[in-house]
């Protein structure tokens, strides 16, 4: 049986901020860049891997929400992430050095701004 759709070429989850403006900061310094946006949402690019940013906000959904990065170098984005200052600079209330988690991945933990909880994740 043959496949008639197209290819999809890539997916990208909608992101709450609670303020777009410190939202785009964060992931700007985090190593993101705009590709486009306006006051309502943005779309933010990082190697081949892209979110878009909206300004939404509803505390138990964005503290719910949680997104996998996946990084060929999981100790070069801890060095990254702490020269960057970036609990400091944003208030964050989660950031979690690399360890191995029970289910045999190593993984570091950020909050951005908003609550969204990342796992930066290297596979080996």
């Amino acid at each position: 049986m043959s496949d008639s759709r197209s290819k999809a070429l890539s997916i990208r989850a909608f992101i709450p901020a609670r303020d777009l403006d410190v939202a785009r900061s964060f992931y700007k310094d985090l190593g993101f860049r705009e590709i486009w946006g306006d006051d309502s949402a943005c779309g933010m690019q990082i190697d081949d891997c892209g979110i878009i940013l909206q300004q939404f906000y509803v505390k138990e959904h964005a503290e719910n929400f949680m997104m996998a990065l996946n990084v060929q170098d999981l100790d070069a984005w801890w060095r990254h992430i702490l020269a960057l200052g970036l609990k400091e600079k944003y208030g964050l209330g989660t950031v979690k050095a690399p360890a191995m988690q029970p289910w045999g991945i190593r993984v570091l933990y950020l909050c951005d701004p908003t609550g969204v909880l990342w796992h930066i994740a290297e596979y080996s």
